[in-house]
């Protein structure tokens, strides 16, 4: 009996890791990390089955075998039990790219049955690299549309341009909405909230903004909360930046050798330093940013809640910048009919600018850095800085230190609304919006460390900036569906209001550095205030119908009325209509499996652009004084003719375009075409002495741009390795039709006149100079070859020519991104060809005319008869070997590695122990490799890119004057989701 029991108690022993392996655990989560309720967990080839919870967990008895996951909107996924009593899995979106929803003009539409030309940034593209500015996430990313950055100081911010340039004096941004509400300031918009992009870039789509819309029109989405748990997001990375390229320049010795040969003579013992003034100016920069947001979801509550700061320390010595953001989106569903929410954002923006773009004489940092002799240290033995030998021309270092600068801006950025469905197709929606920011620049220059500063006894500088602006549109949306019949109307009205305010106090007279503000200063040499405002009235309706998904229309309209045109013709009407076919709908289609979907799309549109405030009234200057009695009192005259016909800048635009999917949508592809005419373009013109005036403000220029898109996404390996392409090419040809005869000039540069003009005929902004034919053995000097095909040393200016031309053939981008298990790698190509660059920091640095220190391929230059070399000799005071011409024009096409992102994503098995949904570290390099043969510091370059006057910045591209360059950038992260 004894043995008995022994017995039963061994195999009972035995028995209990059978039945502790009968039971498996586990969670089930999105790719992102987020927990999912309600999945089916199915013992595969039995009735076993269990639920996960709200947390995503999950228990089902088993042993052995293989567990399904499957759940609605999401790819089933297998996993074999092996032995595990815990299995872990994430779950990927099942919804196909034609069921994406695109956020369009005051609502959205399922991808499929748009037929304008909408490119769309997602979240998943966002993810891929992280991001200081709204601009790298538009970048290489959607086909048609080009970020221009200027340069690369942290606050040099950035351009777009959709499918190119159409005003000459106005402006080519697009529209910028930010949930609801219209803005054109980007630099302090927080990437890390946004949830998607997308950008309007025909009239048929963008006519919904009317006369808002002729440059295309962005739309920008913040984040909201999406599971039922509140989840909570913290993001953190730090970076180092430096500069990617130097420069070549003569050291001391040979400077002095070429101001001995310039017959220069001063006590050289006095300046025996051999000063690198490029590792002076050039300095390691860090970036750190730090994010953190709450978010949720209940069947009547919505938020949305982040906080966070950034900042960066540029790659040139004192730039800087930094950045606070709080944001709020909550929306509460009040009962059955009513819904109310808010997206407010507040941010606050800090930055410290360095003076490029211009030369050492001026205070330009990055030319004075390469020619400002080595011959000089930093401070002269009295502690002030020190100068040049021959010329009181400070080193770079007094323009990164010798003065405070400091610019800072609040802003308040969001809405209100309230939506009412009246009944279950019929919804009411109001709107108000406001973007208020108020803008300080102060700026202090010491009394004593500079001989401008000791010239003026200091200058103290203090500016204001008010922009207060606010929107309140409302929206009646009505949607019916009968039989196959599809219907949607929406009608509406808005009201805008923008109001500017600026001051300036500028004192000098410092008795001493302590006070830096303008009150300590002795003498007052500027202070001017004014105020402007602008208002637009509006009337909104679109109509989009189609029949069973297989026949699509869309119409719509709006009415624009501005305070900024005359009342002659104060209102713009603005339609449009696109047409699509979805030809894999028919039936005669339904036998090509391979196909997956085909869409043919047409549309045409009217938009307009209505930047100018206060264009069409005769205004009033201040500034002239009168002598009356012997007492001189203050006057005004007349600055500008009335003009009351004065109207919008309007866009015509007709696009076509296709899309198809093919091997069940692991291949897209999608084409347009696209002819974008603009007339009426505001430009000043030539009018009869009898009115008083030189010229007025007429609608009389025409711009074309047309153009190719491309864009594929591919799926090229699935699996546990998988593989994903996103490429897209763009074809943009400018050209200026009509602008009654003027010729439009501008991007002055080193003494040598305007290199960009614009002319009939031709795209904007041409290079306009000289022919360089070369270097006369004989004399040493350039000759240049005439309109007659002959050279020649004294060329006229009726010589010149068109030399080049800085729009480019194609622009593109390119990511791919690969993944094995949790690894993944994102390589992001992004690049130009066939566009030129005018490197007037050659014409500074090689025209040998002055004391500036030059660059190292002077040393080369012609020095006796003979000499066979294309640097001419070294000419004292005379430009006439260094014109503007062909030598200085270089091909600017290159192509740049973006971004590398290397990431690891730690299993969800391994985070459950401590209670996390989601942890991913990784590593970023950008701008690691640049190909091009452009000789300058960085190819990607727009010296007037950031200029004030809209006319500057449009007609003088792809110059290169001492610019800030790109910085190469190695970034550390960490992402974390509990």
């Amino acid at each position: 009996m004894k043995i008995i029991l022994r017995i039963m108690a061994l195999l009972m022993l035995c028995s209990i890791p059978a039945w502790a392996q009968s039971v498996v655990t586990g969670k089930v989560t999105t790719t992102g990390g987020e927990p999912l309720p309600g999945v089916s967990v199915l013992l595969k080839g039995t009735s076993t089955g269990s639920l996960t919870d709200a947390d995503g967990n999950y228990t089902i008895n088993a042993t052995e075998g293989t567990l399904v996951f499957s759940f609605i909107g999401y790819k089933p996924v297998e996993a074999l039990i092996g032995g595990r009593t815990s299995v872990d899995v994430s779950m990927e979106d099942d919804v196909t790219t034609l069921e994406q929803i695109v956020v369009v003009g005051y609502g959205t539409q399922e991808k499929k049955d748009i037929t304008g030309a909408v490119g769309v940034v997602d979240q998943k593209a966002m993810a891929s690299r992280p991001n200081t500015q709204f601009g790298n996430l538009i970048q290489g990313k959607a086909a048609g549309v080009q970020v221009i950055v200027p340069s690369g100081k942290p606050s040099a911010g950035f351009s777009i341009r959709v499918r190119g340039a159409t005003s000459i004096s106005g402006n080519n941004e697009p529209l910028y909405v930010v949930d609801g509400v219209p803005s054109s300031d980007t630099r302090t918009l927080n990437p890390a909230d946004i949830e998607s992009i997308s950008v309007l870039k025909d009239a048929s789509s963008a006519a919904i903004y009317g006369a808002q819309g002729a440059n295309g029109v962005v739309l920008i989405t913040t984040k909201r909360g999406k599971t039922g748990t509140p989840k909570v997001d913290f993001s953190a990375y730090t970076g180092f930046s430096s500069a990617w390229k130097k420069l070549k320049v003569l050291n001391s010795e040979q400077y002095r050798d070429l101001m001995t040969e310039f017959g220069q003579t001063t006590d050289w013992s006095q300046y025996t330093a051999n000063t690198d003034w490029q590792n002076e100016i050039f300095q390691n920069g860090r970036s750190q940013n730090y994010q953190v947001g709450i978010s949720g979801k209940t069947d009547k509550t919505n938020y949305y809640i982040s906080g966070g700061w950034m900042q960066q320390i540029g790659a040139v010595r004192s730039s800087e910048m930094d950045r606070y953001n709080f944001k709020v989106n909550l929306e509460q569903k009040m009962n059955d009919w009513l819904t109310v929410g808010t997206n407010l954002n507040y941010m606050r923006y800090h930055d410290v600018d360095v003076s490029d773009n211009t030369n050492v004489n001026s205070g330009g940092v990055i030319l004075g850095m390469l020619s400002t002799p080595p011959n000089i240290g930093i401070f002269r033995p009295n502690g002030t800085y020190s100068a040049n030998p021959f010329q009181d021309w400070e080193n770079p270092v007094a323009g990164t230190d010798g003065s405070d600068r400091n610019y800072k801006n609040q802003r308040l950025l969001g809405n209100v609304y309230a939506e009412i469905n009246f009944l279950p197709d019929l919804k009411f929606r109001s709107n108000v919006g406001t973007d208020y920011q108020m803008g300080m620049n102060d700026y202090f220059l010491n009394p004593f460390m500079t001989s401008y500063g000791r010239a003026k006894k200091g200058i103290g500088r203090n500016e204001v900036n008010l922009t207060n602006y606010y929107i309140i549109d409302n929206t009646l949306s009505y949607k019916k569906t009968i039989d196959q019949h599809n219907f949607n109307v929406l009608v509406g009205s808005v009201i805008q209001k923008y109001r500017w305010e600026n001051n300036k106090i500028e004192k000098t007279g410092y008795s001493s550095a302590s006070v830096p503000t303008t009150n300590a200063g002795s003498t007052i040499t500027e202070a001017t205030n004014d105020k402007s405002e602008k208002s637009n009235a509006s009337f909104i309706g679109r109509v989009t119908y189609d029949y069973a998904g297989r026949y699509l229309l869309t119409a719509n309209f709006r009415a624009d009325g501005s305070s900024s045109f005359g009342p002659n013709k104060r209102f713009g009407y603005f339609p449009s209509v696109s047409v699509g076919w979805r030809i894999s709908e028919e039936n005669f289609f339904q036998g090509v499996q391979a196909v997956s979907d085909l869409k043919l799309r047409a549309g045409w549109g009217l938009v307009g652009n209505d930047q100018g405030g206060y264009a069409y009234i005769g205004r009033v200057a201040s500034g002239a004084n009168y002598p009356i009695g012997g007492v001189i009192q203050p006057g005004t005259y007349p600055e500008s003719i009335q003009n009351n016909d004065l109207k919008w800048e309007s866009t015509e635009q007709t696009n076509l375009g296709l899309d198809f999917s093919v091997l069940n949508s692991r291949v897209q592809f999608s084409a347009d075409a696209y002819l974008k005419n603009t007339s009426g373009l505001l430009l000043n013109v030539p009018l009869p002495e009898s009115t008083g005036f030189d010229s007025g403000l007429q609608n009389v220029g025409k711009v074309q741009n047309k153009g190719l898109e491309f864009q594929v996404l591919s799926h090229n390996l699935v699996g546990d390795l998988t593989w994903d392409t996103d490429f897209n090419i763009s074809f943009n040809r400018n050209k200026v039709i009509y602008t009654q005869g003027q010729q439009i000039i501008g991007g002055g540069v080193a003494g040598r006149g305007d290199g960009s003009y614009t002319v009939e005929g031709k795209p904007m902004a041409m290079f306009y100079g000289y022919v360089a034919g070369g270097v006369d053995p004989a004399t040493g000097n350039a000759y240049y070859i005439d309109k007659k095909g002959e050279s020649t040393f004294t060329p006229s200016a009726d010589d010149r020519t068109f030399i080049g031309n800085p729009n480019p053939n194609f622009y593109y981008g390119m990511t791919n991104t690969l993944g094995y298990k949790n690894f993944a790698l994102s390589i992001f190509l992004q690049g130009t060809q066939g566009n030129d660059i005018l490197n007037a920091t050659r014409i500074e640095t090689e025209g040998m005319t002055d004391a500036k220190n030059q660059s190292q391929v002077v040393s080369h230059r012609w020095r006796a008869p003979g000499d066979v070399t294309d640097i001419p000799r070294a000419s004292w005071g005379s430009t006439d070997n260094s014109r503007l011409s062909t030598r200085f024009v270089e091909d600017g096409s290159y192509m740049r590695v973006k971004a590398v992102t290397l990431s690891y994503n730690v299993p969800t098995n391994v985070l459950s122990r401590v209670k996390m949904s989601n942890l991913k570290v990784y590593v970023t390099g950008e701008n690691l490799f640049t190909f091009t043969h452009y000789k300058g510091y960085d190819p990607e370059v727009s010296a007037f890119g950031n200029d004030s006057d809209n006319q500057t910045k449009n007609i003088a591209l792809g110059i290169d004057y001492g610019t800030f360059p790109q910085t190469r950038n190695l970034i550390f992260g960490v992402n974390v989701s509990f």
